[in-house]
């Protein structure tokens, strides 16, 4: 096949970037559109790139844009997507997992047969360059006689403790396995062969709101011919440990598969005194040229080639070889291999008893109140504080279901485009108060405003139209400048300049100008919180309010750490907000929701360290430092890599996050008649003690 391969993706979301950039970097294919059912999402991607973008995936088909596609929708999309991409006569790679089950899995692999086109998996992780070398030693029989493999996923699932809980990942108790397991069971498989399940255990569960139960651990025993294979996940607040261990009779070899490491313990010959110092000195000598070859790596490539980036260029340049030059595809991504990887997930189903989730209640909710990002922290909190107090909530979530199972009988969840406002009006039937609490997370000013600025403008035309009493839209305490602890800031004190401020602080502030404005002149009934550091139940433990996280183990915090900072519980928040819908003086007004002072990001973990025996990691940051590396990032970007729409990073942005200005709650007070929590011991039990952080 003459000519690199045209490629098409078919979704848009997280990972879409991670493929985009792989094909960019492939000399067998070439990066011709993107389709998303989302115009927003597909458009947006599109445009970064330079590609075409479509909403459907028919006409794509029906536009000849592309040769091959990969597939990497929510996985029960796979299935149907992947069979009218083969009828089309296109190459077809599905993210993993590629179906839902192994009749769906190898009826895709037949269909491609049948057509005469090439079928992938997307198992990434064969593809980082130390895999490679681990295969490559086993093969060559360098740590003897492979006795037992361990494949270990400990990674933080934050989505089980702090949602969203919308997720395909959280919306059956097998779609964590199916999902996270397709990459240790293809190590095994591809390392060792077909897989034979003895035994499977699930433990560590918690309860999502609505009621459902779910594993945060999975212990699977396995054999593989005379190889014994155990794996192990963990998706607590947990130190992360993505390897593969290879124990053989003469070496034992780790795989961090993560950080693209590998060291391989093996015996000497020294006397007894000398062999445990050589066996030591071997090993550092190996985790430092591991360490200095990826920095390196990294370095030179201004990050382009992490080792997560690697492992979709090692797969997508496996893959397209094949492609390209008309060979069988590479046995890593093959039909057979994904056969036996969709096989050991479901004998493993098969093995295990899995929760049953609870019927939702049955009734006909009637309400008057809508949330808008109700399925959010904040806005699940609110929601349920809502029907507490006697009020039915209609949720307005991009799914048509949300985490409310359990007050079923008294919140509706819809699913409307944020950017259709017929639609918008529509849903508000019936309704007297809308919270708006979405928010927009952009990485150039005319997305923000067409993402942030202008969904917050059509939210409250909208509430104008359908004749809504009250809009309360959350803003942020970020929009202020911060940075000088000599200022105290009440709902007075001005923003300030805001060109040269971050993408959010300056889209949330200009929402507020727009929608203050339209109160001014057209009578909109619009009420601005703005909350300040959120936590408690249902929060996450790593708060990217507080500092820079590295895993549920270290936090570097923005500045010192010895000042107050603006916490807020939720439930306070929820409370004030309710109070902002129920009383007229509140109209036309913004509210700065912030607790009462009384604690540091040092007090907050040391708060941490005593009520959950948990010590984490602490380390002040220097915020000038910061500011002078997110420059020369900045300068690498934009003059290196030729990236448009980057915003210059400002000091007082970074300072600012430090939180150093003290801030005046005496309007919501006096106003509201508000009363955030005072007892310092009744904070720490809502904000930690009961919040669950660790999930254990």
């Amino acid at each position: 096949m003459s000519g690199a391969i045209k490629v098409g993706l078919i979704g848009a979301g997280y990972i879409a970037t991670w493929h985009a950039d792989a094909i960019r970097a492939c000399p067998d294919a070439e990066l011709a559109c993107i389709c998303d059912v989302s115009s927003t999402a597909a458009k947006g991607m599109a445009e970064g790139y330079g590609v075409a973008a479509y909403t459907s995936v028919a006409d794509m088909v029906a536009a000849g844009a592309v040769q091959a596609v990969h597939i990497l929708t929510p996985p029960n999309l796979h299935h149907a997507i992947a069979l009218e991409c083969i009828a089309a006569g296109l190459h077809v790679i599905v993210e993993k997992p590629v179906a839902l089950s192994l009749a769906e899995t190898r009826e895709i692999v037949e269909a491609a047969k049948e057509k005469g086109v090439q079928f992938a998996a997307g198992h990434n992780f064969l593809g980082v360059p130390s895999y490679g070398r681990l295969k490559a030693a086993v093969q060559a029989g360098d740590l003897g006689k492979v006795s037992n493999v361990e494949v270990n996923w400990a990674l933080p699932m934050g989505p089980l403790r702090a949602g969203p809980y919308n997720l395909w990942l959280l919306r059956d108790p097998q779609n964590m396995l199916l999902e996270l397991g397709a990459h240790p069971y293809a190590f095994a498989c591809d390392l060792l062969g077909e897989l034979e399940i003895l035994s499977a255990e699930i433990g560590q569960t918690i309860t999502l709101p609505g009621g459902a139960v779910r594993p945060q651990s999975w212990r699977v025993l396995a054999r593989a011919g005379a190889v014994d294979v155990a794996f192990n996940f963990s998706l607590v607040e947990v130190f992360d440990d993505r390897s593969v261990t290879v124990r053989g009779s003469t070496g034992l070899a780790r795989l961090d598969y993560a950080a693209d490491t590998l060291v391989i313990q093996q015996e000497n010959t020294a006397d007894l005194v000398m062999n445990p110092l050589f066996k030591q000195l071997n090993l550092s000598w190996q985790h430092l040229r591991e360490g200095v070859v990826n920095a390196a790596r990294q370095t030179v490539s201004l990050n382009q080639k992490s080792p997560y980036g690697l492992s979709f260029r090692g797969t997508v340049n496996a893959i397209y070889d094949s492609i390209r030059h008309r060979t069988p595809m590479d046995a890593r991504y093959d039909g057979a291999a994904a056969q036996q990887v969709m096989g050991a997930l479901e004998a493993t189903l098969a093995k295990v008893k899995l929760p049953k989730d609870p019927k939702p209640k049955k009734g006909t909710p009637k309400p008057t109140v809508m949330v808008i990002g109700g399925t959010g922290f904040i806005g699940r909190n609110l929601t349920r504080e809502l029907v507490a107090r006697g009020h039915d909530v209609r949720v307005l979530s991009r799914g048509k279901t949300g985490p409310f199972d359990d007050i079923a009988d008294h919140v509706e969840t819809v699913s409307v485009s944020l950017s259709d406002k017929a639609g918008l009006v529509a849903a508000m039937d019936g309704i007297d108060a809308v919270f708006n609490l979405a928010k927009s997370l952009d990485k150039t000013w005319e997305d923000a405003l067409k993402n942030d600025v202008g969904v917050a403008v059509r939210v409250a035309e909208a509430c104008l139209e359908a004749g809504v009493k009250r809009l309360i839209y959350t803003g942020t305490i970020a929009s202020y400048d911060m940075s000088s602890p000599d200022v105290k800031i009440t709902e007075d004190t001005d923003f300030g300049e805001m060109e040269e401020r971050n993408l959010y602080a300056r889209s949330k502030a200009e929402c507020e100008r727009r929608l203050l404005e339209m109160h001014e002149q057209r009578g909109l009934p619009v009420t601005i919180a703005r909350p300040g550091i959120v936590v408690g139940e249902g929060g996450p433990l790593q708060h990217w309010g507080i500092g820079r996280w590295h895993g549920a183990g270290a936090v570097r915090i923005w500045g010192q750490g010895r000042h107050n900072l603006p916490f807020v519980l939720a439930d306070d928040v929820s409370d004030a907000l309710i109070r902002m819908m129920e009383q007229d003086a509140a109209v036309g007004q913004s509210f700065n929701l912030i607790g009462e002072p009384m604690m540091s990001a040092q007090d907050y973990f040391n708060a941490i360290h005593q009520a959950t025996g948990a010590k984490i990691r602490v380390v002040p940051g220097d915020l000038t430092s910061f500011y002078a590396a997110d420059g020369v990032k900045f300068a690498l970007k934009k003059y290196v890599l030729r990236k448009k729409g980057l915003v210059r990073p400002s000091l007082s942005d970074w300072k600012s996050r430090a939180h150093y200005a003290q801030f005046d709650n005496a309007r919501p007070k006096a106003v509201l008649g508000w009363k955030p929590e005072s007892d310092r011991a009744r904070f720490v039990e809502k904000a930690i003690s009961r919040a669950n952080l660790f999930g254990i």
